[in-house]
C-alpha cells in the first residue's frame, strides 16, 4: 500500500548510547562523537532528540536520561567464538528496558551501541529501530544476530565505511554513512610545530608503539590524546620505549584538543584492526592537519594521498617514516576545505535524516 510518511515532519527521536562508558568520559571512542554530532544535526532539522546513556553523561543541549548499572566490557579483545556476557545489573539491559518503556513517545530508535542485545530485541519493539554499528565483524554470534535483523529489517544496519562493511558476509545490504563534524568548532592552523600527532583511546588496537617509533625515528616528538581504558598497556607502553619522545595530553573535550592537534605537522593513524571509520582523520583536517595513516579500514577512504596526507601499507613503520618526511608536500588549507567538501554537519546530516525516513517509510508499508 501507498505510504504515508510525510517527509517534511518533525520526528521524535531517541537515541540509546553504547555501555562501555558515560558520554564524555572517552570510553565510548569515536561512538560518543559521532552521538553527538548526529544529535545535534537532527536538532539544528527541527527534530526532537532524547538521549539515554549511562549515569554521568552529559551533552549540552540535549536532554539525555542517565540509567544506572554495570559497564559492559568492549568488544575490542572478543574472538571469533566469543560468548554473549551481560554483567550483573547490566546497564546495557538497564538501558533497552528503559527504552521499551518509553518507545510509545518516538517515532524512531537508534542504537549505537555494538552489542547482541539491541539486535535480539528489535523484533519486539513497535517503535523501528535503526543501528548505527561502529565496528568491523569481530564475533560469529554478533554477525548472526545482525544478518537476522536485516532479514526481518532491511535497511536498518547502518556503517560508516565500505572498508567497515566488506567485513561482513551481508555488508552490501549496510547503509553508508560516513560521518560528519561541527566544522565551527575546528579552528584552521596555517602552520605548524615541530611535532606530531596521535589520537585515540590508549589501546592495543590502535597501534600507538608503531606511531612512537615512528616518530622517534623522523626525530619528532609525538603529542599524544586519549582516554586510557587499558593502563597496564600504557605501562607496556612506557616501558618499552623509556627514551621515546612522547607527552601524553590526556584525554580532553573538543576545544583543547582541537587546539592542541592543530599545531602539529601531522595525525599518525596506526590501527591494528580494521577502523570502521577515524573520526580524528577527520578533526585533524578540519584543522589543516594532514594525516598519515595504514591503509587498513575507513581512514583509508578519507585521506586523499598527496591531497590530505598519506596511506601506507599495514605496520610498516619505516613506511609511516617516509610519509612523514613528506608532509611537507601537502596543503594545509586543501586538508581544511576536503573536510568542509566532504565531512560537514549539513553533509552528514542530509544522510542520516534520509536513512531515518527510508527506515520509517518501509516501516510504513510493511505495517
Amino acid at each position: 500500500m501507498p505510504s504515508t510518511v510525510n517527509r517534511t515532519s518533525s520526528l521524535k527521536l531517541l537515541f540509546v548510547s553504547t555501555p562501555v562508558g558515560a558520554i564524555g568520559s572517552g570510553l565510548g571512542g569515536g561512538v560518543e562523537l559521532t552521538l553527538r554530532n548526529i544529535a545535534q544535526a537532527m536538532q539544528q532539522r527541527g527534530h526532537q532528540v532524547t538521549v539515554l546513556a549511562p549515569q554521568s553523561s552529559y551533552l549540552e543541549n540535549i536532554p539525555v536520561i542517565e540509567i544506572a548499572g554495570q559497564l559492559q566490557s568492549t568488544a575490542q579483545t572478543a574472538t571469533r567464538q566469543s560468548p554473549i556476557c551481560l554483567p550483573e545489573n547490566a546497564v546495557l539491559a538497564n538501558l533497552w528496558q528503559a527504552a521499551f518503556q518509553i518507545q510509545a513517545s518516538y517515532d524512531l530508535i537508534c542504537n549505537f551501541a555494538y552489542d547482541w542485545l539491541p539486535f535480539y530485541l528489535t523484533p519486539f519493539f513497535d517503535c523501528p529501530i535503526a543501528h548505527l554499528v561502529s565496528m568491523g565483524s569481530l564475533t560469529d554470534a554478533m554477525d548472526q544476530v545482525m544478518g537476522q535483523t536485516l532479514d526481518r529489517f532491511p535497511g536498518t544496519i547502518g556503517v560508516h565505511s565500505r572498508a567497515q562493511a566488506a567485513t561482513f558476509s551481508f555488508g552490501d545490504r549496510c547503509c553508508c554513512l560516513e560521518n560528519g563534524l561541527d566544522l565551527s568548532c575546528y579552528q584552521f592552523q596555517a602552520t605548524a610545530k615541530d611535532r606530531l600527532a596521535w589520537v585515540g583511546r590508549i589501546a592495543p588496537e590502535k597501534g600507538l608503539e608503531d606511531g612512537i617509533v615512528a616518530a622517534t625515528q623522523a626525530g619528532l616528538p609525538l603529542y599524544i590524546w586519549g582516554a586510557m581504558p587499558d593502563a597496564e598497556y600504557w605501562q607496556r607502553i612506557c616501558q618499552t620505549y623509556p627514551d621515546g619522545g612522547f607527552n601524553y595530553q590526556g584525554f580532553c573535550g573538543t576545544a583543547e584538543l582541537q587546539q592542541g592537534l592543530g599545531q602539529c605537522q601531522g595525525l599518525l593513524m596506526t590501527p591494528k584492526w580494521v577502523e570502521a571509520f577515524g573520526n580524528v582523520a577527520i578533526e585533524a583536517l578540519a584543522c589543516g592537519v594532514p594525516v598519515i595513516a595504514y591503509r587498513r579500514g575507513g581512514p583509508a577512504e578519507i585521506v586523499e594521498p598527496g591531497k590530505t596526507g598519506w596511506l601506507v601499507e599495514p605496520d610498516d613503520v619505516i613506511g609511516l617514516v617516509a610519509a612523514i618526511r613528506q608532509l611537507d608536500q601537502i596543503d594545509r588549507q586543501i586538508c581544511r576545505q576536503r573536510a568542509e567538501a566532504r565531512f560537514s554537519m549539513v553533509a552528514m546530516g542530509d544522510r542520516v535524516e534520509a536513512w531515518f525516513r527510508q527506515i520509517l517509510e518501509s516501516d510504513q508499508i510493511n505495517s
